[in-house]
């Protein structure tokens, strides 16, 4: 396949958030490195992990000026001779930590891409390596999640919240969501069975209310800022954990005096990256029960909201107001 020299692509140039992300027409067209693949994009995912490299907060990430975008999907064009398993014309999707994603052209890792399931297209398996398999880590092999337990999802109407709700529910669990007004009815529709304004009112108090004062069993914790300390409120004393993996409304402390006294909780860290580098077996499992509940269309094709390339910027302001529901994907 030809290959131009020259490819569109966003680039972040301060470190002042998505208002400095600039269209430009001649950002080299990458060239795959050891166990590498290079992708034609045809979709691009939007993520928090996007905002939070553009404002600079995202540790280990690039730095200005940069490529943004850290998960796309498309069509295989060229391999890496050490490659295996993977074949060009196949269409795959996958991310990188690096950036790159939103631009036409992407190398990654073999090894952080998937194949798009069957049926599906492109954009449809954006989520697949990032929202799913942040989602199902948190609620299984860390947060334990059991049947007949109850979890409070924060976020529920965003991409990784409407997969964490999609899956508590099939493992068997009460869900207690929080969303702004206008999407309840879309965390409803995905099987919630308590939805709570996460705007205004006292969310540890609701849910202490519906659970009879025990608090809830987990709590998915992706907001931060006074989130966090509803999150460790509203979980059940000692027993109850608190799987933390955002910070989309700034960072929050919890002192060990905290941990102590006011909430004996159990706090957990969830990374994605970190879970693939230090324990890629738990990753390994995960993805491999993520794509069984695919084979068993438990988890279906994605619908995401589409944006032009050119409106990238605008795709991320939206996501940093919090004006979205569910997946947002750039089409170069």
């Amino acid at each position: 396949m030809h290959r131009p020299s020259a490819m569109r692509a966003l680039r972040q140039t301060s470190p002042n958030g998505p208002q400095d992300l600039r269209l430009i027409t001649d950002a080299p067209v990458p060239q795959p490195g050891p166990g590498e693949i290079l992708l034609r994009v045809t979709a691009a995912g939007v993520n928090f992990a996007d905002l939070s490299q553009a404002s600079g907060a995202f540790a280990g990430g690039p730095q200005p000026p940069y490529v943004a975008g850290i998960e796309a999907a498309g069509e295989v064009i060229a391999i890496d001779a050490g490659v295996t398993g993977v074949e060009p014309g196949a269409h795959v999707v996958g991310t990188t930590i690096r950036g790159g994603a939103f631009a036409e052209y992407l190398a990654l890792p073999a090894a952080a891409t998937v194949p798009v399931p069957a049926g599906w297209a492109d954009e449809q398996a954006l989520g697949l390596v990032m929202n799913w398999p942040t989602a199902l880590a948190a609620l299984r092999p860390l947060g334990g999640l059991g049947a007949g337990q109850t979890v409070l999802i924060h976020a529920a109407a965003g991409a990784t919240g409407q997969a964490a709700v999609t899956l508590a529910k099939h493992y068997g669990a009460t869900v207690i969501a929080t969303a702004a007004p206008g999407k309840h009815e879309v965390v409803r529709a995905l099987g919630a069975d308590h939805v709570l304004d996460s705007r205004t009112g006292d969310i540890a108090a609701d849910v202490l209310r519906l659970t009879g004062g025990t608090g809830v069993d987990l709590v998915l914790e992706s907001v931060g800022g006074a989130t966090l300390e509803a999150s460790l409120a509203a979980a059940r004393r000692v027993t109850g954990r608190v799987v933390v993996y955002g910070l989309a409304a700034g960072a929050a402390t919890i002192s060990n005096w905290d941990l102590v006294y006011r909430h004996q909780v159990q706090v957990i860290g969830l990374n994605l990256g970190a879970l693939i580098q230090y324990a890629p077996q738990i990753f390994g499992e995960v993805m491999g029960e993520l794509l069984g509940l695919v084979a068993a269309g438990i988890v279906s094709p994605g619908q995401p909201t589409r944006y032009a390339l050119e409106d990238g910027s605008k795709a991320l302001a939206a996501l940093e107001s919090r004006a979205t529901v569910g997946k947002l994907a750039l089409l170069p």
